[in-house]
């Protein structure tokens, strides 16, 4: 009974992380591995189980994105191809060393992630009255170099913390590009699929798969396929700014306890 129980709450936190993650464009990572790392599992096993799950989630979340027109095919390739040397370099950092001493570290990030996050959806929108100004300031280009030094970095986090793709791709091109919101959040769910398989299989080949909980990885990915369509569906719809702002505290609070006990 008790593992039935706990079962449904990795389903549950799967659902929940996927809905997050489909409809702000972040979260998701962040989300799993923060409570994985807080009951106890590794840094590294926790980011493999995570992006294990995450790349069929991913690659649900991404085709339901590019169906309902929220991806900008030109970023892609942008996006994965530094996007998955990021990814490959960060997993095999994070397996190479020492669970016990990376946790802290990574519990770190992930309250730092929340903090972005928060940041990101309560900072007031600036609103400049000078039409022809605001051309100038709110419609800047972003050249490929950014684009791509964009998603190596946030590729290498994400593998690092098992989380970190969505927080840093995200406001960062939303934050520099004159484009729709949900069409920066279908782009970075997009790329995240190719990302992904490359960060679990660096996982796969440096940790081995014997400590893997496929049942946990199992509940996980079944969460977060039923979420998919859901979430790209409601993308343009929900009050993306309260929902953001919920996974900040969330974070920030749950890695908080993590990063005391670990120290204390």
């Amino acid at each position: 009974m008790q593992r039935l129980t706990t079962l449904a709450i990795f389903l549950v936190i799967g659902f929940f992380a996927q809905f997050i993650d489909g409809t702000v464009g972040m979260g998701y990572g962040a989300f799993s591995a923060s409570i994985l790392i807080g009951v106890g599992i590794m840094p590294a096993l926790a980011s493999a189980s995570v992006h294990t799950a995450e790349i069929f989630t991913t690659l649900i979340s991404g085709v339901s994105h590019w169906k309902f027109g929220n991806v900008k095919k030109e970023w892609l390739l942008l996006l994965v191809i530094p996007g998955a040397i990021g990814g490959g370099l960060g997993a095999y950092f994070l397996a190479s060393v020492p669970g016990n001493t990376m946790k802290p570290f990574v519990a770190g990030f992930l309250l730092i992630m929340g903090v972005l996050i928060l940041y990101r959806f309560i900072r007031p929108k600036k609103e400049v009255p000078n039409s022809r100004l605001s051309t100038v300031v709110t419609n800047p280009k972003v050249s490929k170099q950014r684009i791509g030094a964009l998603g190596f970095v946030a590729a290498f986090f994400d593998a690092v913390g098992g989380g970190g793709w969505g927080p840093i791709a995200t406001p960062g091109l939303i934050l520099t590009e004159n484009t729709e919101p949900r069409k920066v959040i279908g782009t970075v769910n997009m790329a995240e699929f190719f990302i992904t398989i490359v960060i679990a299989g660096t996982f796969f080949i440096t940790l081995g798969t014997e400590e893997y909980d496929w049942t946990m990885i199992g509940m996980l990915l079944l969460g977060g396929v039923i979420a998919a369509p859901l979430a790209a569906y409601l993308c343009k719809k929900l009050p993306a700014r309260i929902l953001g702002i919920i996974v900040g505290v969330a974070l920030i609070v749950y890695n908080l306890r993590t990063l005391l006990l670990t120290i204390f």
